[in-house]
């Protein structure tokens, strides 16, 4: 029995590539799919801003006639410029067969080789801001919606076809206490000796409009040290400010500036949509964005999408201003527990930011490499 390998060729066979998850999990209770529409947009050139300085393709598996398989190939040139002549995999998914995965990978070091390239890593997106790591511990959780799922298989048969660990993410869950923290008392020291504080008092609006550039501007300069890290255009900038400004809420956005009001760390929570999003099969309509807008609203878990500071303040005290200012709004709204984004295990200076909190570990993600 072949494997034909068919590239993605028209909106038909893009709607394939992005529905065929749905049939593979439809039995697992923790997969959770993306937005139908998000996918769309990602894989428009006309609407990802990552295209400027990406090429993709996406391909299907089909085994015995039947869909059995799907993956984009990605070649991110400015990351590149930095990292070396690296070809990603993403979008990866597939039935429990070895012959299938095998033809999949090749789709993609053919790319990658035809481009000049001399290593095959992932899963990975065009960018740091889409999921990344395939899940290898941690199958019995609710993914979090900002996160991949994938059955255990995908290791033992990555492994097998001759792709080795690379990288490795932790999941932690971070449990909120009712009680203030030791480390608060010396919020008014830190403020007084480094001139920082915690921005008040602003809407989502007003906070986009005076930090939003800043911001990420921030996030492009802390997280340039870590692993195959690529810095956001400000085109990409614009496009995820108009994505997220609507759906967070101030009471879970830090934001600390200096004596010249300018961004120095930031702290990104949403309530989980994981729930809202699994009933709603990835869809907006009919009922998915009510579902969505409830969890917004009421939940007593959140997620960290994203949290940073500069280089020249870290270790100086400013996340003690953050977890302050969404600690105290988090026994406020209820909140009792937050699932932390994935954090690159060497990443030590975030991993220690929790050690006053109670925490478990949620998932461990992976991402492999090949040479090719």
């Amino acid at each position: 029995m072949t494997v034909t390998i068919k590239k993605v060729a028209s909106r038909r066979d893009l709607r394939k590539f992005i529905k065929f998850p749905f049939s593979l999990y439809q039995d697992n209770p923790y997969w959770v799919p993306a937005l139908t529409g998000d996918e769309f947009d990602t894989f428009d050139k006309k609407k990802n801003a990552a295209f400027e300085y990406c090429e993709a393709d996406c391909f299907l598996a089909y085994k015995d006639g039947k869909l059995a398989g799907r993956v984009a190939a990605i070649i991110n040139h400015n990351a590149n410029k930095r990292w070396g002549a690296v070809a990603r995999f993403g979008w990866l998914d597939f039935i429990e067969d070895e012959e299938v995965l095998r033809a999949l990978i090749g789709a993609v070091e053919a790319f990658g080789k035809e481009r000049g390239c001399t290593s095959l890593k992932g899963p990975w997106g065009f960018t740091d801001m889409d999921k990344e790591g395939s899940l290898v511990d941690g199958y019995d959780k609710l993914s979090s919606f900002t996160c991949l799922y994938n059955f255990p298989y995908y290791d033992t048969l990555l492994k097998k076809i001759g792709l080795e660990r690379d990288a490795d993410w932790t999941q932690r869950v971070v449990y909120i206490p009712q009680e203030p923290l030791p480390s608060y008392q010396y919020a008014p020291l830190i403020e007084k000796k480094f001139g920082v504080h915690a921005v008040t008092g602003h809407s989502m609006q007003e906070l986009n409009k005076r930090y939003g550039m800043e911001i990420f501007h921030l996030y492009n300069e802390s997280f340039a040290p870590l692993y195959e890290f690529a810095p956001l255009t400000d085109e990409q900038i614009r496009r995820y400010l108009k994505t997220y400004v609507p759906i967070l809420d101030t009471d879970f956005v830090s934001v600390v500036v200096n004596e010249e009001d300018k961004p120095v760390g930031f702290c990104f929570c949403v309530p989980t949509l994981s729930t809202a999003v699994k009933k709603s099969n990835g869809n907006l309509l009919p009922f998915g964005f009510i579902r969505i807008l409830k969890a917004l609203k009421h939940n007593d878990t959140l997620e960290s999408l994203l949290i940073g500071v500069l280089p020249e303040y870290q270790g100086k005290g400013v996340s003690v201003l953050m977890f302050k200012q969404l600690h105290e709004n988090c026994i406020k709204r209820g909140v009792t527990r937050m699932i932390m984004n994935p954090q690159l295990e060497e990443n030590f200076k975030v991993q220690t930011l929790f050690e006053e909190f109670k925490t478990e570990l949620y998932t461990i993600r992976r991402a492999y490499v090949k040479s090719i």
